[in-house]
């Protein structure tokens, strides 16, 4: 037996058990990571689980996820690849600067204690992490190169200044998110929020739209459908006509607003004939001139600016609108159209202008029939009969409408008529045809104190200025403490005292820090050269990128995916980022995430009931009895406590909030890691949803003290030296044993290559199973077959649960033949165990099942008649009778009819 400290367990001990194999990893080094390790034929794998942001704890959706990883991991290493596994921390945002608010400590003393204690915990999981390669977000080592690549983003025009639409609190002194403003107010103040335009960075994405749409629509075979989808509509391409309403509108300032100009962007140009108004956002330029003139339209558009400016809220919002007594010039009629401000219209989205067909668009059709705009029909379909009384979904079709009403266009198809109506556009310099992006660039400027400094200064001669490369990175202080009244970085001379680069003369630094998206665009890619002061990247990213397989929540599907997508292209177009190499790119791939998944969320009870305030009050599972219907359905529950009522919720997603959450540290330390690995790994597939049950952790730590036991009992006859497995000498019952293990094991590598690990553990169950019911005859064939069928047990169920297998394989003596079990070979399905003498069919007499008859594997249909005719159970039941009828299903039934 190979040495080791671990001391002989002869009950299941997790708490024996697992660390001591944890201490055994350790010690050796297990989980680092090297390039062209020669140890691993198959080259290189990386399997990365989306990193976690350090909230304090690990919860049941961090255990499942990184237990998918590591499954994969350990079998994939078994099999001869070199896999990288490795950890970090998405540490800057908001929920560090909240704490800070809360506790009154400082956002990097909270993260990085946070960050200790979730490492311990993931530690105790016995997950294979290359801990080596960790990097934090908060981290300058880390950050500096977020800011070395915003300033070659910089040079190249990628990145840019202009200003932004923000959601301003007055009392925080901050800027909010779309999700931060609640009915028109801030989350946490209450405080009416304030629309401001104020300069931000910008990073161009929408340069890469149509490679980012087309690699994800026609590439990417490895993520899951529903993501691509996503990704594409989020993209959202668009073709169709942007052209100019004509108009003379001037400012205060008797300036021609927009040129003369109102640009707006359709893809039904076939209906421009029907247009009957024009809606512009609140702070369009024309809604700002009507603001000045019109009292009713200044207050519509101060109480507009107020509202969200989500495009999910703006979809069920009641669209409301104001006329500005403003017109502009049909292009095509020369017609004066009305001039409205919509409160659904976004500025951010094309020119902040829409055209209003209100017979073929059903919003404009319900915004004329609010405010009696005329409703002009200009595509007809045969067989229908249009009328302005009601909505009808015919109205906007394109396949099967023609142009009526439309002037020298009627007649014309959809696509006739917006190739007609285009060019006519264009033959006066008023548009043309146009693919227009749903995605827009991706504003990276945060008025926020927790994140990467964005590098320039500002100069009262030189205007903004990038930091020079050799002064990066520039650091963000640590000791600062936000207290709500605005960003404490604007406060802090220490930080905003500096020189211009350019004239040398007194400066202040940029005080907004970029968005966490950037933090978390390229992570895994300093996996790969985490320890680099001087590159962002090196030669051992070109080794283990682009990533094998992704891991992480669906929840992340759009944003986070999207981001990497495109910080990863602009590493592959920009150059300087080698040290002695300015020809080549950062990185030499287009796509980062070569497969996808998306494991399901883990869930749990809700309970809840309303407070004398009407607040909502949750209880712990734990704290209630459940009330069952008729149907045995839960309907309701009760306080254990004192019996009072309490609302059933179903289950939903685990929440600190909803008090349904479940500790995976209390598992740990009553069940071990083992236990909570195995429960999720069995409770359902990774892609799919998992419901937290308290019986399946127990029934998961049986079965692990059912396998433990049966290793035990086996150790008195493995101590012997082991023999070779001749084949020849078995008897029935051995290589029935064989068969079914060898049979199972062929199913597992099934599952494992598919990523089903819920039927893997099943595998192991059914292989333990069928150990602990073989009755084999004593001697040392039987010693030499349960050490084989054990070994792959040990193997198959290794990967979910490494710490029992880790000593089961030590314990029994395994490690002397094969050695580690990190490093065992994956169990070889031998196909000549699957080579039946004899098999076991289920014998029917009138169709009902009697037993079972064994014949030979090669019995014709003669020889199992006469076999199932010569039963017990035939000559009982037929009382002398000759069968009438004898039917054969092969290999798996034989019926005789009497």
């Amino acid at each position: 037996m190979q040495e080791t400290n671990e001391a002989t367990v002869a009950k299941y001990d997790a708490g024996i058990l697992e660390p001591a194999a944890q201490q055994h990893w350790a010690a050796i080094d297990a989980y680092r990571a090297r390039e062209h390790d020669p140890r691993f034929p198959k080259g290189k794998y990386y399997a990365c689980s989306m990193l976690p942001y350090p909230s304090g704890k690990l919860h049941m959706g961090h255990v499942r996820n990184y237990t998918i990883n590591d499954v994969m991991y350990r079998h994939l290493r078994m099999n001869g690849y070199n896999v990288l596994m490795p950890m970090g921390w998405d540490a800057f945002g908001l929920p560090a600067e909240n704490a800070a608010m809360k506790n009154g400590v400082a956002p990097a003393k909270w993260t990085y204690e946070n960050i200790a204690y979730m490492k311990k915990q993931m530690q105790a999981m016995g997950l294979a992490i290359d801990w080596s390669r960790e990097i934090a977000a908060c981290d300058p080592k880390y950050y500096k190169w977020n800011q070395w690549l915003f300033l070659k983003m910089l040079e190249t025009g990628i990145a840019y200044r202009k200003t932004q639409m923000v959601n301003w609190d007055p009392v925080d002194q901050t800027v909010l998110a779309n999700e931060q403003v609640i009915d028109g107010r801030g989350w946490r103040t209450g405080a009416l929020v304030e629309k401001r335009e104020i300069p931000g960075y910008y990073l161009k994405i929408t340069d890469y739209a149509e490679e980012l749409v087309e690699q994800v629509e026609n590439h990417l075979d490895g993520w899951p459908e529903r993501v691509r989808t996503m990704q594409s509509n989020w993209i959202g391409r668009s073709t169709g006509v942007r052209f100019a309403f004509p108009h003379e509108v001037h400012d205060a300032g008797g300036t021609l607003v927009g040129e003369g100009r109102l640009h707006v962007f359709t893809t039904r140009a076939d209906t421009i004939m029907g247009v009957t108004f024009v809606a512009v956002a609140p702070e369009h330029p024309l809604a700002t001139v009507a603001a000045a003139r019109d009292p009713q339209v200044a207050a519509f558009v101060d109480e507009a600016r107020r509202g969200s400016v989500m495009e999910a809220d703006i979809a069920t919002m009641e669209k409301n609108g104001v006329r500005t007594g403003l017109s502009v010039t049909h292009p095509l009629t020369g017609a004066q159209v009305e001039v409205w401000v919509g409160n659904y219209v976004l500025m951010s989205y094309g020119d902040g202008a829409v055209m209003g067909v209100p017979a073929h668009d059903e919003r404009d059709f319900a915004f004329a029939k609010k405010y009696g705009l005329p409703i002009r029909q200009v595509i007809d379909v045969d067989g229908q009969a249009f009328s302005t009384e009601a909505w009808q979904p015919w109205y906007e079709e394109k396949g099967r409408g023609a142009c009526v009403n439309s002037g020298r266009y009627d007649g014309l198809g959809f696509e006739a008529a917006i190739d007609a109506i285009a060019a006519d556009l264009a033959a006066q310099d008023l548009g043309g045809k146009k693919t227009q992006w749903r995605l827009r660039d991706w504003g990276i400027s945060r008025q926020r104190y927790w994140g990467t400094p964005i590098p320039m200064i500002h100069c009262g001669d030189c205007g903004p200025v990038p930091v020079p490369y050799d002064q990066l990175p520039v650091k963000l202080p640590e000791d600062l403490i936000p207290d709500g009244s605005g960003n404490p970085l604007a406060k802090d001379e220490r930080f905003l005292k500096c020189q211009c680069p350019k004239c040398g003369k007194p400066a202040r630094r940029e005080t907004d820090t970029m968005d966490t998206f950037i933090d978390s665009a390229w992570y895994y890619m300093r996996y790969c050269s985490p320890d680099n002061d001087e590159a962002m990247v090196d030669a051992r990213n070109d080794y283990w990128m682009p990533m094998d397989q992704y891991i992480g929540g669906i929840e992340h599907a759009v944003l986070h995916l999207l981001y990497a997508r495109f910080w990863t292209k602009v590493m592959r177009d920009v150059r300087g980022g080698f040290p002695g190499d300015d020809t080549r790119g950062l990185v030499k791939f287009d796509e980062p995430f070569t497969r996808l998944l998306c494991q399901g969320m883990v869930l749990n009870h809700i309970y809840s009931r309303r407070n004398e305030r009407g607040g909502v009050e949750y209880f712990w599972p734990d704290e209630v009895e459940n009330v069952f219907d008729g149907g045995g359905r839960i309907c309701g529950a009760k306080l254990k406590a004192d019996g009072s009522p309490v609302d059933y919720g179903g289950v939903g997603t685990m929440s600190k909030s909803k008090n349904n959450g479940v500790d995976p540290q209390e598992i740990i330390d009553r069940y071990g890691a083992d236990t909570a690995r195995l429960f999720v790994m069995f409770a359902s597939p990774p892609e799919q949803t998992l419901e937290w049950s308290g019986t399946g952790v127990d029934g998961a730590h049986r079965f692990l003290r059912r396998l433990w036991s049966f290793g035990q009992a086996q150790s008195a006859r493995f101590a012997a030296p082991a023999a070779p497995l001749d084949a020849s000498r078995l008897g029935a019952a051995h290589k029935a044993l064989r068969f079914e293990i060898h049979t199972v094991l062929r199913q597992a590598d099934y599952d494992y290559q598919r990523l089903q690990y819920n039927t893997v553990v099943s595998a192991g169950m059914k292989m333990l199973n069928a150990l602990e019911g073989a009755r084999l005859p004593e001697g040392p064939e039987a010693t030499e077959v349960l050490r084989e069928c054990f070994s792959i047990l040990v193997r198959v169920l290794y990967p979910v649960a490494p710490h029992i297998a880790h000593g089961l394989w030590t314990e029994l003596g395994y490690a002397t033949i094969h050695g580690d079990i990190l490093d065992a070979p994956w169990p070889q399905v031998d196909e000549g165990a699957l080579v039946r003498d004899e098999i076991e069919l289920v014998l029917q007499i009138n169709g009902k099942v009697r037993g079972a008859v064994t014949v030979p594997a090669d019995a014709d249909a003669k020889a199992i008649e006469t076999a199932a005719v010569a039963t017990e159970a035939f000559a009982r039941l037929a009382e002398g009778r000759a069968p009438k009828k004898v039917i054969v299903v092969p290999g798996r039934l034989v019926n005789v009819v009497v």
